[in-house]
């Protein structure tokens, strides 16, 4: 990435008060952007986007994407160069409660998103943020691609599906000389913040920070986990292609891990309670548990030829980041200087890496 490609750049962030949008608009912000955040309160109690004290970094508006009128406006008012749009319905076992909310905010939302940005000639790129569930998963060894079906069981996994073939229907009829649009797909996200309910990270920090054994409903499930930070490099990295006109990049893109870091569910929870100081076990919940994937793999071969990205966090060492953040804000220390430490680790990594490609 080039930092200097951000400098005074007005972008928009959907979704700022969310984990992943928290922590894209702290890093913006460190790259020198003008940001603006669009997005309902923060969904949770705590959140990153309140213990960072993100507010005090970011232009705050407040709406909801399922709101035509609101979105245009919003765009319309700032002008942004770049959109990142990430607001969502972001879990698979609520959208089983509230589906019409699930589909109204993640396919109708996207739709109003891109609505207004083709109206808006400040407009040079849109980065649409779905899920790595979005296709149509066979339960199969293989990795997906970014040209497998679109699909889902249920129905957060097929709302992101829906919102995919959006995207490519905007993209072909209306974006191409003025603004570019890509969607980018991320595995199972983790990182220090999140503080969603029925998700698999946050689930076992709530449990250890009280004392308490967490209950793991899929042991056996295996997912492409990876570090926050990871998925927004890639992110990013799309964003300054657009931003420079590079129509290759206006498409689909995968960013997972390495093979040998998509683990199962029980090796995670094993990590997790290894690193914690105090010594607690796990249990598995009585009754019946919706369905959910077993078995899903990210193939970012083209995101690794194509960008130069890799993952710069082991699995291993992205757990004891997450471990790291909550001991220290559960100690005292200031959020955003804790999430500001963690993010300047993971740039010198990437010049690290940089520095190791140059000499070889």
């Amino acid at each position: 990435m080039s930092p200097a490609s951000w400098q005074g750049r007005r972008v928009l962030v959907t979704g700022h008060t969310g984990f992943k949008g928290g922590w894209l608009s702290l890093w913006l912000n460190q790259l020198g952007a003008d940001v603006t955040g669009f997005s309902l309160p923060a969904p949770t109690e705590p959140s990153l986007f309140e213990q960072a004290r993100l507010g005090e970094l970011v232009r705050h508006v407040e709406g909801d994407v399922r709101d035509q009128a609101a979105v245009d406006a919003v765009i319309r008012d700032t002008r942004p160069e770049m959109v990142f749009h990430l607001a969502a319905q972001p879990l698979v076992r609520y959208s089983y409660d509230a589906p019409v909310e699930t589909f109204g905010t993640n396919v109708m939302g996207t739709v109003h998103v891109l609505e207004a940005c083709r109206k808006v000639d400040s407009v040079k790129g849109i980065v649409c943020v779905t899920s790595d569930k979005c296709y149509e998963n066979r339960e199969w060894l293989w990795p997906y691609r970014e040209a497998d079906p679109m699909g889902g069981h249920d129905p957060y996994s097929a709302s992101k599906g829906a919102a995919e073939l959006v995207i490519s229907a905007y993209r072909r009829s209306y974006f191409g000389t003025g603004a570019r649009v890509a969607s980018v797909r991320a595995g199972n996200v983790i990182g220090g913040g999140d503080w969603a309910t029925d998700r698999l990270l946050p689930d076992i920090i709530r449990s250890l920070l009280a004392g308490q054994s967490p209950q793991i409903r899929n042991p056996d499930s295996i997912r492409p986990w990876q570090h926050v930070l990871e998925a927004l490099s890639g992110y990013l990295m799309i964003g300054e292609r657009l931003l420079a006109g590079h129509d290759a990049s206006a498409c689909a893109w995968n960013f997972g891990p390495s093979d040998d870091d998509t683990q199962p569910v029980s090796w995670i929870v094993d990590q997790m309670l290894a690193a914690w100081p105090e010594r607690i076990g796990w249990e598995y919940p009585e009754g019946v548990q919706p369905h959910e994937a077993v078995l899903l793999k990210l193939d970012s071969s083209k995101a690794r030829t194509e960008l130069g990205w890799r993952p710069r966090f082991r699995l291993k060492e992205a757990l004891q980041k997450i471990i790291e953040w909550h001991i220290a804000v559960a100690a005292g220390e200031d959020a955003r200087m804790v999430s500001l430490r963690q993010l300047s680790a993971y740039e010198k990594s990437g010049e690290t890496l940089v520095n190791e490609a140059r000499a070889a």
